[in-house]
């Protein structure tokens, strides 16, 4: 209930920001000297509709309808496939865009903008949003389809930034007709329309009991992983959480973060945001730059093989072998995200020092710290689905809480005490040196965590058990 409370506020927050943008859009553009407010925003509608894509994929929940008491009553195939969509249409997903373009509009017929104009500048928004809905719907578990879009329009935003290709000269035109010959608002109709029969139709054909109950196959493939086998019980468990990351929509998306993470220091070293040009906010861009497999696949052993942990825990199993396989894979991941973080070498050696020591403290401190806090996260992961990919409420309680100061703030305060008390060099050399002290205590740290893995072992247990 207190959950539900907190997210109708999160709700009721970006309600009242998109109102008071679409309110005050227009003078904040037209007193920043801009140029028309009208085409400025038409200028980035390609960005927002992305965008708008991309959070519908990662957090809209798809239409579902149980067809079993349907199959005794009268309807047929597809006022049931139509009740579904149409459930979609009334999402937040799709409502919440209303409180940004509705007064926006009526802020540009107070200023003397054309009616018919805005009428199908409107009207045209309005359905490529409702495409995007449908277009989601399509999309679902078509991560092949989805990622390398959203890469690509990522690297064209950079592109952007950095003056190298401005997409947006090919797209405002499209979005500046829409007002300028309303009946150009006849084509997003046009996209919505078609892909409302698309999604209509591959629902219908694929909606049959049979195939719902029915086991998915595919062709099978061998990957042995050979070359592991030399590490013993440690090279079992790799192979087995490679095929896992491999094999799995919501494992596979903890690499897409993971990629995402390498950008996040553009933030920092590229000045997009003042706040962030302090010096000790550069080792907290390094250790999110670096650290992205590590916060998103370390926090949740064992939850990644909850759907078979109770039947791991009854084998003669070491857990000392267990949390070894988990800790090389993040090792291993964080000195790949390190060596792709390398572009950051444009922003000056500075920059790229900050990664590599924060490299460093993730390997040696933030390592042991992710697997600890997993031993309380007693949260089953659908490997299948992308659901609460970002987290979980049951994610968060005090001891995770408590976890997160020595990953995160604790290096920002080693670091401002060599900073501060020498000079930057001292600073980075501190935060280097509590990394590799981790490195000396890894066996008495994993003792201390294994010992607590075998405590929670049963709680564990129960909680992977509940389905509600």
């Amino acid at each position: 209930m207190v959950f539900k409370i907190f997210m109708g506020f999160m709700a009721l927050y970006f309600v009242v920001v998109f109102l008071s943008m679409g309110v005050g859009a227009y003078y904040m553009i037209e007193k920043s000297g801009l140029g028309d407010p009208l085409k400025f925003v038409n200028r980035f509608l390609i960005y927002y509709w992305v965008a708008d894509l991309a959070s519908r994929y990662a957090l809209q929940k798809m239409p579902v309808t149980n067809i079993k008491p349907l199959l005794l009553l009268p309807f047929n195939k597809a006022q049931i496939v139509n009740y579904s969509l149409g459930k979609t249409i009334v999402s937040f997903f799709n409502g919440a865009h209303a409180f940004f373009f509705v007064p926006f509009s009526i802020v540009l017929l107070i200023e003397g903008y054309s009616l018919g104009g805005v009428i199908g500048w409107h009207l045209g928004i309005i359905a490529l949003i409702y495409a995007n809905n449908f277009l989601n719907v399509l999309l679902n578990n078509k991560d092949s389809i989805l990622y390398p879009v959203a890469l690509l329009f990522a690297v064209l935003g950079l592109c952007q930034y950095y003056g190298y290709f401005d997409i947006t000269v090919y797209t405002a035109p499209f979005f500046d007709a829409l007002y300028d010959f309303p009946w150009v608002a006849i084509f997003p109709w046009a996209i919505m329309t078609f892909l409302y029969v698309a999604s209509f139709r591959y629902f219908k054909k694929h909606m049959y009991l049979d195939g719902g109950l029915a086991q998915k196959t595919s062709v099978a493939k061998t990957e042995d992983f050979r070359w592991l086998d030399r590490f013993g019980n440690l090279g079992i468990f790799l192979k087995n959480d490679i095929k896992l990351i491999k094999r799995n929509r919501r494992s596979r998306t903890t690499i897409l973060v993971s990629i995402l993470f390498l950008f996040y220091g553009l933030l920092f070293f590229g000045g997009a945001i003042e706040t962030y040009e302090g010096p000790v906010w550069k080792i907290f861009a390094g250790i999110f730059v670096s650290g992205g497999f590590l916060f998103t696949f370390g926090q949740y052993v064992p939850s990644w093989d909850s759907s078979y942990y109770p039947l791991m825990m009854s084998q003669n199993i070491m857990y000392r072998d267990y949390l070894n396989s988990k800790w090389y894979l993040i090792i291993i991941a964080t000195l790949i995200s390190t060596i792709l973080a390398s572009f950051y070498l444009y922003f000056g050696w500075g920059a790229y020092v900050a990664i590599l020591v924060g490299a460093i403290y993730n390997m040696g401190v933030n390592s042991y710290l992710v697997l600890w806090g997993g031993a309380y996260i007693k949260t089953p992961i659908d490997l299948t689905s992308n659901k609460k990919a970002f987290g979980d409420k049951q994610s968060f309680n005090l001891k995770t809480l408590l976890l997160t100061i020595p990953k995160l703030i604790l290096p920002l305060l080693i670091y401002a005490l060599g900073h501060y008390l020498i000079n930057p060099t001292a600073g980075y050399i501190f935060v280097t040196v509590t990394g590799v002290v981790g490195f000396a205590f890894k066996n008495i740290v994993f003792k201390k965590i294994e010992k607590i893995y075998k405590k929670e072992k049963y709680k564990t247990l129960l909680a992977y058990k509940q389905k509600s």
